[in-house]
């Protein structure tokens, strides 16, 4: 089955819960896991930058994926995130983080080096060369500061058998459209922007890989489900219940502002290593607020 079939729905960019020493809290991960798969998310996503990984050690990571593989015991499919801005390092980490379990890897595009369309394209060639798994790519420019555009999406997607779909992020809804129209039959387009996601389905993406999902699994998961399903209206009534969440969830920092949720539902404990900081007080008293309603 292709995994565009496979990963189709909602996945979730899981978070990294720390302990107050900052040390990873493995007893919360689980807890974490348990409510996606409870809650019916299609499949997880470990290592993405939602999960801190700027600020994991590389045995930290190792540690991390081995551990949710085992949690999730083949339940739901697991993409580990392998992405940064050093091509040759990159490849090394291929072979030394645990991908036998995984189902695809997600990589981020390079950040601050800033390279070209032509750079972008001959990096996710090496990337794709060098992994032993299926590969998507991950164009979020507002954190990159650099886009992959519609064109090198395209040209990598028929040209490498090995990228086999993008997690979109950039926002620009015309350039989602042309990717849309012009892929590969079997190429996965998933949303990377939980307050685009509706339209972005409604253009025909096959699913999303979430933030937002770690606090409410099944509510988003259920609204992408209604969704691929046609029925825009059901997905619109979730979706506006959603909505404040969204801009909680973004006002400051990813993760600081769904950690806070999570904090409040008594999945986890509110810590972020440097230079992430928990989400301001006022903020986090307006998430305390929206959840008492």
């Amino acid at each position: 089955m292709s995994l565009r079939k496979t990963l189709r729905g909602t996945g979730v960019a899981l978070i990294t819960p720390f302990k107050s020493n900052f040390e990873i809290d493995y007893h919360a991960l689980d807890k974490v896991i348990d409510s996606m798969i409870h809650g019916g998310v299609e499949y997880i996503v470990t290592l993405g930058t939602t999960g801190e990984t700027p600020v994991l050690d590389k045995q930290e990571k190792i540690d991390i994926v081995n551990h949710t593989f085992d949690k999730v015991a083949g339940r739901i499919p697991v993409v580990v995130g392998v992405g940064g801005n050093n091509t040759h390092e990159l490849i090394k980490d291929l072979y030394q983080i645990p991908l036998d379990r995984a189902a695809a890897v997600l990589s981020a595009s390079p950040y601050y080096n800033k390279p070209s369309q032509e750079g972008l394209y001959y990096h996710y060639k090496a990337i794709a060369e060098a992994s032993p798994k299926p590969v998507i790519l991950y164009n979020v420019p507002g954190r990159t500061g650099r886009n992959i555009s519609a064109d090198t999406t395209l040209r990598l997607a028929n040209d490498i058998p090995n990228i086999v779909g993008i997690k979109e992020a950039s926002g620009d809804m015309a350039q989602c459209m042309i990717l849309l129209r012009d892929r590969p039959e079997d190429f996965l387009i998933v949303s990377g922007d939980d307050a685009l996601a509706l339209p972005q389905l409604a253009c025909g993406m096959d699913g999303v890989i979430s933030v937002a999902g770690n606090a409410y699994p099944k509510e988003f998961s259920d609204m992408v489900r209604h969704c691929l399903k046609g029925d825009f209206a059901g997905a619109k009534n979730i979706n506006d219940q959603l909505i404040a969440a969204y801009e909680l969830m973004f006002a400051e920092n990813n993760p600081a502002g769904v950690k806070a949720f999570m904090t409040e539902m008594g999945l986890i404990e509110n810590f972020l290593r440097l230079p992430g900081v928990p989400l301001s007080k006022g903020l986090h008293q307006s998430v305390k607020n929206l959840l008492g309603k």
